[in-house]
């Protein structure tokens, strides 16, 4: 009997030991940042591409064009989770995406001037954060750095903040450093309103480890493995200078003002670029963007750029439509519908009174339950959808969504939009009003290590981020669970406790919202590092939807300037009328497959892995641009002043010609002089209409009154359909401000 007892605790040590082995991670493996090809690309290439925008610039009348380079600033490699999570085998990914591999996507695939790395701050821990450092250093020397690089790589992260409250949400924003020598030991991440410290507590290894053994698999093994590794990075102290924390600890802010007084210490030159500020799968109900212009919320000298465009849609355009409304004690009510939007809220309450009639219930007791079910879904917030028990995404039709945008993003918040936030003034000091003087840019917001995906719209799936619902389905962080319908709503604290993270946001119906995504463009003195970061500085940029539109806007009468314009970005101050010019040339159509030179750097078979067999291969014939719409926004003059009347949308409006070799605009603003305000001005270029992936993300079918009668998501389709629909894309100028000078 003794030794039975003796050999089952030596059994029961071994198994113990082998669950905390593989729960502590020493099961798996980290996925390295690889080695970037070595050849960077030609000389001859990069100067043709620059000879033939001269020439198509001067054509069009610019008598001496800077260079327009093209690059993306929101990228992802597989050290972030989500990313990370996508990428595993057993979920239907196809491996490691390091931050080598975008390295030679951004020069062989995209053929971009510069791009930025961006992963998630939180799961940047310091073995991770040192191989980031050390591959975009590599990925430089690669490109040969100095001032005539093939591509220029830049170094950040995402500060990945999500607030539970309107009142604690401030969002997403990147943060990007200009130079590779010196940078900070550690990137900062955003604090989660969840818990003390605002840092998940990592499970015991012997509960991670019982994971292990329910599947004993090597992608399981890494994941453990990188879960360990972001859930045991330990909180910095509070109160330390950044400079004197202990190394290899988290450093987690909860607010944009503590992130920019953490840069300010560390001391290197970085600009802040929020993005996705209309995205709704993670953005409360009711949140809008008023907050962020109080005391140290803004940083006007940092945060510069904004990100109107990415593959997560369009943030750029308002709607004086809310999907929750709030009564005078603040607390949340559903509207009703209104022209073009159906409010989720609304939208919960049909389906409830239609299944509680069909359960031959009286019409008073169904009413009394559709307006049960709207208060149960807004105080739910994001998890409003699962107050209707075995509702499906479809159930949903268009409700919440943008119908009259171009590419919305999902679950639209129109308080955190672009033109929304241009609008906004604060005047908590009435001398000197805040307001924000952002630069319009884009990006791809990619999350398989592959910047300016927008070049070519193929493979859905894997040049946009519309697997990341399936991934999370097939690992058991997220599903649409089924559950038996109810003629009758539940509360949130009804919910069952049991549903998978990312099902109690609506991410399966997100998924048919994702894009090939956008680019920032910068008319540069040069295409080294340092001509680069002084356009964005300058906020000489523009963003476009993806293909490479070429854009100038310019203030033709800058008044006491010593120039003769004043290009996009340029804040000015007039009494007289101003007048203004654009011009704008189409992209190239593209070519199919790649280069000679792409496949002689890459290989056939990386190609194939890197670049999906697509490459940035222009003809030499140019879509042409379509028309010319200008955007007119009077900022706040006073405290509360509705924002709606201040943002004309279009304010003007030229059709060109359909000539290839471009299209030119020149107006003035006779009112201007009289108005007694300011405004900021900026033009959007339209090309002719082609086909995208994710273009027409539901596909609904309308009756007369255009009401969506059901839906054809494209989450619903089948892998291999690229859910094309015809679409118009379009560039986007940073805006000229023209502060209203009495004469």
């Amino acid at each position: 009997m003794k030794r039975l007892v003796l050999v089952l605790a030596l059994v029961l040590v071994l198994f113990l030991a082998v669950l905390y082995w593989m729960g502590s991670g020493a099961a798996g493996d980290f996925w390295e940042e690889g080695v970037a090809a070595q050849t960077p690309r030609s000389a001859e290439r990069v100067s043709t591409r620059a000879a033939d925008q001269t020439e198509a610039a001067r054509e069009i009348g610019v008598a001496r064009p800077k260079q327009i380079l093209f690059g993306d600033l929101h990228v992802h490699s597989t050290f972030s989770p989500d990313a990370f999570g996508m990428a595993l085998p057993a979920a239907g990914g196809s491996g490691a995406k390091p931050i080598s591999h975008a390295c030679d996507f951004a020069r062989h695939c995209a053929a971009l001037d510069f791009w930025s790395i961006n992963d998630h701050a939180v799961a940047l821990t310091p073995w991770k954060w040192a191989q980031t450092v050390d591959a975009i250093r590599a990925c430089d020397a690669i490109a040969g750095g100095g001032a005539d690089p093939d591509v220029t790589p830049f170094l950040g992260w995402e500060w990945t903040q999500i607030g539970l409250t309107p009142d604690n949400h401030y969002g997403h924003k990147n943060v990007v450093f200009r130079n590779l020598d010196a940078v900070p030991d550690r990137p900062i991440s955003a604090a989660s309103p969840v818990g003390d410290d605002g840092i998940l507590d990592a499970p015991p290894p012997f509960l991670m480890g019982l994971l292990g053994l329910a599947n004993p698999s090597s992608d399981n093994f890494d994941s453990l493995k990188f879960m360990r590794d972001m859930l045991t990075f330990e909180r910095c102290p509070e109160g330390v200078p950044v400079r004197e924390q202990a190394p290899g600890c988290n450093d987690a802010v909860a607010t944009p003002a503590e992130l920019y007084a953490r840069l300010d210490d560390w001391g290197f030159e970085s600009i802040v670029i929020p993005h996705g500020t209309t995205w709704g799968a993670y953005t409360p109900q009711g949140s809008a963007w008023d907050k962020q212009l109080e005391g140290a919320m803004h940083d006007p000298e940092r945060q510069t750029l904004i990100e109107v465009f990415s593959g997560h849609g369009n943030s750029e355009e308002y709607r004086d439509w809310r999907a929750v409304v709030f009564d005078a004690d603040g607390q949340p009510r559903c509207p009703e519908p209104s022209a073009g939007f159906l409010p989720s809220c609304w939208r919960a309450g049909e389906l409830i009174e239609a299944r509680c009639l069909a359960a031959e219930e009286s019409e008073a007791d169904c009413a009394s339950r559709a307006a049960e079910a709207r208060r149960n879904y807004v105080e739910a917030d994001l998890a409003g959808h699962l107050t209707v028990p075995g509702s499906t995404k479809g159930d949903w039709l268009d409700s919440n969504q943008c119908t009259d945008c171009f590419q919305p993003s999902f679950n639209y918040r129109p308080a955190s939009s672009v033109q929304y936030i241009m609008a906004l003034r604060n005047f908590d000091d009435p001398d000197r009003p805040r307001r924000f003087a952002f630069g319009f840019m884009a990006s791809s917001d990619n999350h398989t290590g592959r910047p300016g995906t927008g070049f070519k719209e193929y493979d859905r799936l894997e040049m946009t981020e519309a697997r990341i619902a399936r991934a999370f389905r097939i690992i058991g962080l997220g599903a649409e669970v089924r559950e038996e319908e109810t003629p009758r709503s539940r509360t949130n604290a009804e919910i069952p406790d049991d549903y998978p993270l990312f099902a109690r946001s609506e991410q399966e119906r997100a998924s048919s919202f994702f894009l090939t995504g956008g680019l920032i463009a910068t008319h540069a003195e040069g295409r080294g590092r340092d001509a680069i970061w002084e356009a964005m500085d300058r906020k000489e940029v523009y963003g476009t939807s993806g293909p490479r539109i070429l854009l100038w806007f310019d203030l033709l009468n800058p008044g006491g300037s010593s120039a003769r314009t004043a290009p996009m970005g340029s804040e000015v101050a007039l009494a007289e009328a101003p007048i203004f010019q654009a011009r704008a040339i189409g992209s190239f159509e593209q070519k199919p497959g790649c280069p000679e030179e792409s496949l002689r750097a890459l290989g056939p078979e990386n190609l194939e892995a890197i670049c999906g067999g697509q490459c940035d291969h222009p003809s030499d014939v140019r879509r042409p641009i379509s028309r010319i719409e200008v955007v007119r926004i009077r900022p706040q003059d006073r405290p509360d002043e509705p924002v709606a009347e201040l943002i004309e949308d279009p304010w003007r409006v030229f059709e060109c010609d359909g000539d290839p070799a471009g299209c030119t605009a020149t107006w003035s603003d006779p009112e201007f002089a009289g108005s007694k305000r300011d405004a900021l001005y900026y033009v959007r270029a339209i090309e002719a209409p082609s086909e995208a992936v994710g273009a027409d993300a539901l596909a609904c079918t309308r009756d007369a009154e255009g009401r969506c009668l059901r839906v054809d998501a494209c989450m619903d389709r089948p892998d291999a359909d690229d859910c094309l629909a015809e679409t118009e894309e379009r560039a986007w100028s940073s805006p000229i401000f023209v502060e209203h000078r009495a004469s």
